[in-house]
């Protein structure tokens, strides 16, 4: 398989090309990205993207299937409307091009509590963006709703004390659901996914990811 990515150098894309790399079901990898990642490997092409303009790289969004980790927070982004942009606008685009190259599956990073019908912004966004690439009827369409993500290094302060109070609970059988994921184990989880949903929709919830 041929394997385009989105939000390849977050947290989560970062160990999903990895895996990607060296899983032998896929034999190449696309990765759209600003600038150049730094990653060398046979079966890597980078691709370097406008993301306000993924017209010009349209003739390179062409392959079997296609994931997006792209997205960010708030405080980040600095405003709803460019948390909007980056984690709807753009991989809405995406979908669309790809759909018109024919490329035939997808595989959505989103979150947990998505739906499109939720008061918090965060959660309607996630859920207004998988509504919206359900209705562009790939093959295959498979969506991930992971929780709290344990990133490694990471300088998030909220993240860490969270992550600590999680593993606290979870010791004592508390809100075991809620367990928090490492990246590595979301990213082999997606890189799995193609291979076991060849066709239809798919939503794997928190509570499934580490046992799917």
């Amino acid at each position: 398989m041929k394997a385009l990515i989105i939000g390849a150098t977050g947290a989560t894309g970062k160990d999903l090309v990895n895996i990607l790399l060296h899983d032998a079901a896929y034999t190449a990898v696309v990765i759209f990205v600003r600038r150049a990642s730094g990653i060398t490997h046979p079966k890597l092409s980078e691709v370097i993207t406008d993301f306000d303009n993924l017209e010009q790289v349209a003739a390179s969004i062409k392959g079997d299937v296609w994931f997006s980790c792209l997205g960010t927070t708030l405080k980040t982004a600095g405003s709803k409307e460019k948390q909007w942009h980056i984690d709807y606008e753009i991989p809405v685009q995406f979908a669309e091009i790809a759909k018109r190259n024919g490329v035939p599956h997808a595989v959505l990073l989103s979150a947990y509590g998505a739906a499109a019908t939720s008061r918090v912004f965060y959660s309607k966004m996630k859920g207004q963006l998988e509504d919206k690439i359900d209705s562009l009827a790939f093959n295959s369409y498979i969506i991930f709703r992971p929780g709290l993500l344990l990133r490694k290094d990471t300088d998030r302060a909220a993240e860490r004390i969270m992550a600590g109070l999680l593993k606290f609970l979870n010791a004592m059988g508390i809100i075991r659901k809620f367990k928090p994921m490492p990246t590595s184990t979301l990213a082999e989880k997606l890189a799995k996914a193609p291979k076991v949903f060849t066709a239809g929709k798919h939503v794997i919830e928190l509570q499934h990811i580490f046992t799917f």
